[in-house]
């Protein structure tokens, strides 16, 4: 039997914005819903390809995730992406410092910032979601633009997160 992948994902945010007036309470409801799903394959809303870990990295400490052929599937499997359709980062809520993501300075995989020295900060607690369902997504060029860098934005203590790559193939 062949593997496949279905990747569902929802974003959901719900707030209530309110205002409490000397005779009433003005309020401002807001439900904003994304979602989507991703069949198995290779095409414009599909993907074959998932990784997902939960990582430690020591106080001041770096990683390059390579994402082809560098990481290994749940069933043991080596995996190269041609294309990542969706990257979630979720920061443990314990840590002190921040996870760092991008910046590597000369494999990057960078296509899905303006720049290769360009980094996200994501604050203890925090969540990075980047999700393109298309055919293109963002490409992974073997060799010399294959590596997503994680770091610890400083020393002192180390920090915990969750990572889930989605992509393809080809």
């Amino acid at each position: 039997m062949a593997r496949t992948l279905t990747t569902n994902l929802k974003v959901d945010i719900n707030a209530t914005y309110q205002d409490s007036l000397d005779l009433s309470t003005v309020k401002d409801f807001l439900s904003a819903v994304f979602s989507d799903t991703l069949a198995s394959g290779i095409g414009a809303d599909q993907a074959d390809r998932l990784w997902h870990d939960q990582r430690t990295l020591a106080a001041s400490a770096s990683e390059n995730l390579d994402l082809a052929g560098g990481l290994t599937d749940a069933f043991g499997n080596t995996l190269t992406f041609a294309r990542v359709k969706l990257i979630y980062i979720k920061a443990a809520a314990a840590n002190t410092n921040n996870v760092v993501v991008g910046g590597h300075a000369t494999a990057a995989f960078v296509n899905w910032v303006a720049d290769a020295t360009d980094k996200v900060n994501i604050r203890p607690g925090g969540v990075f979601l980047l999700f393109a369902p298309d055919a293109t997504a963002y490409v992974i060029t073997a060799g010399t633009g294959d590596l997503l860098t994680v770091a610890n934005s400083a020393g002192g203590s180390s920090v915990v997160y969750d990572i889930v790559i989605v992509g393809a193939a080809a």
